[in-house]
């Protein structure tokens, strides 16, 4: 008998993915593509859109076709700070544009003195100054530069709503893809910004993050949903399968520090330290911070291996060890030694002298400990003067980093912290939100996968 499904496409910048969830949310099929990416018209590297369409299109024929599984219904999650112009019939009209595309100069003159300042813009928005990042503006940039083309746009969606259209034909949006830094949402009127109507763009209103829509082509039809912000959708197994107040540290080549029980409005100094809201599923803000921190760690960690003449990825074998560090703290009053002047813009601290250190394993931790420093300093950028949150939940490659989660936990004293495997979680999220109305019943408990990390001094 075949197998009930949500089908879950997890598309990253690197690599893109097939999930297949069944009714009690188990990973039961995974299947994952890597595709060159092309340039567009200023040379600049992109995704190859073309292909992912049509990887979509085809493996969802081929599970409709395989007799092991009943696709229920699909959703895609993918990341929001990319925009897709349509024309009238549909049709798109250009590539899809990579955020980390420079910002040409003259773009943006004038643009934020017209909207009360820099500063006040990106407050009400919650959006830091980031050029393409901010979505938003990427459609001023066409608008400036390429005419002839946005003359003919008719819709424009964002990536994940773009890819939901190709399966269902819907033109729609929905308030995790607009509340990610994109420049367009005003958080305190809860509706788009001002600018936008005065430039005579249109959007679609957003709507709930569980509508479902017939499939369109294809050897058989589906329900689909209208896509899912990644970051946004890897918070979604906390929100609802926990019941107290949290932060989470989502951690891989970026640490991202999301508290979605603040709802106090950004500060000057939060936005100039790169701070911003995102919207959950539940339409409310979700104070962000994010540290370069996996990439930190990976080339400051090759420094000392080369200096040390260690095997490389010998730091996998660093448990959190208190002697050394009540060591370090007495030799060097704890103090910080690598960044102690600030991150390096090449985020390899040179200056730091390793002679100072007896064995691979001191720098080792000194390197931990100032680095979980530099994370603890996000942490408490999206920490609430009325904070109640009780738990903080540490996952993705430095939930597995013993000597880091150690630390956070010495540091956190008055809040319990967690390490939290649950795989795939962006996925999970993507199907978590359609659950229900697909199965039409309750989520089933929702395994965080929860460890409580202890520091004994």
């Amino acid at each position: 008998m075949a197998q009930e499904v949500i089908a879950v496409y997890d598309i990253g910048k690197t690599n893109k993915k097939l999930l297949l969830f069944n009714k009690e949310l188990e990973l039961v099929f995974e299947e994952e593509q890597v595709f060159d990416e092309l340039t567009d018209e200023d040379g600049f590297a992109c995704d190859d859109i073309g292909k992912i369409e049509t990887w979509m299109k085809t493996s969802l024929d081929r599970l409709f076709a395989n007799d092991h599984f009943l696709v229920k219904a699909a959703n895609i999650t993918t990341y929001g700070a990319s925009l897709v112009y349509l024309d009238g019939s549909g049709e798109r009209l250009t590539p899809v544009y990579n955020y980390l595309k420079p910002m040409p100069e003259g773009v943006l003159n004038g643009f934020y003195e017209t909207c009360g300042g820099m500063d006040e813009f990106s407050r009400k928005t919650a959006s830091p100054a980031m050029g393409m990042l901010n979505s938003g503006l990427q459609i001023l940039w066409l608008k400036k530069t390429r005419p002839g083309v946005f003359s003919k746009v008719k819709h424009i969606l964002h990536l994940p709503q773009y890819l939901a259209c190709c399966l269902t034909g819907k033109i729609t949006t929905e308030y995790t893809s607009i509340g990610c830094h994109t420049a367009m949402w005003d958080f305190d009127q809860h509706r788009y910004h001002q600018w936008v109507t005065n430039e005579g763009i249109s959007l679609p209103e957003p709507v709930a993050n569980d509508t479902l829509f017939e499939t369109v082509g294809g050897i058989n039809k589906t329900m689909c949903g209208i896509g899912i912000h990644d970051s946004s959708s890897s918070l979604v197994p906390y929100l609802k399968g926990d019941d107290q107040e949290f932060i989470l540290l989502s951690t891989g080549t970026w640490g991202i520090f999301m508290n979605p029980f603040n709802d106090e409005m950004l500060t000057a100094e939060q936005l100039k330290r790169d701070t911003l809201c995102y919207m959950s599923v539940k339409q409310s803000q979700v104070k962000s911070s994010r540290l370069f921190m996996g990439y930190m760690h990976e080339v400051n960690a090759r420094r000392l291996t080369d200096h040390f003449g260690v095997v490389p990825d010998s730091y996998k074998e660093v448990k959190a060890n208190r002697a050394v560090l009540s060591k370090l703290e007495e030799r060097f009053n704890g103090k910080r030694l690598f960044f102690a002047g600030g991150v390096p813009e090449t985020f390899v601290d040179e200056l730091t002298d390793l002679h100072l250190f007896d064995t691979f394993e001191e720098a080792y931790h000194q390197l931990m400990k100032d680095i979980t420093s530099l994370a603890m300093d996000s942490v408490k950028l999206v920490i609430s003067r009325k904070d109640k949150t009780s738990g903080i939940y540490i996952s993705g490659g430095f939930a597995r980093n013993d000597l880091f989660v150690s630390l956070m936990a010495k540091y956190m004293p008055e809040k319990k912290v967690y390490t939290s495997e649950i795989d795939n979680s962006t996925a999970l999220g993507a199907a978590m939100v359609i659950y229900e109305k697909v199965f039409r019943h309750p989520l089933p408990a929702t395994d965080l996968g929860l460890k409580a990390v202890r520091f004994e001094p």
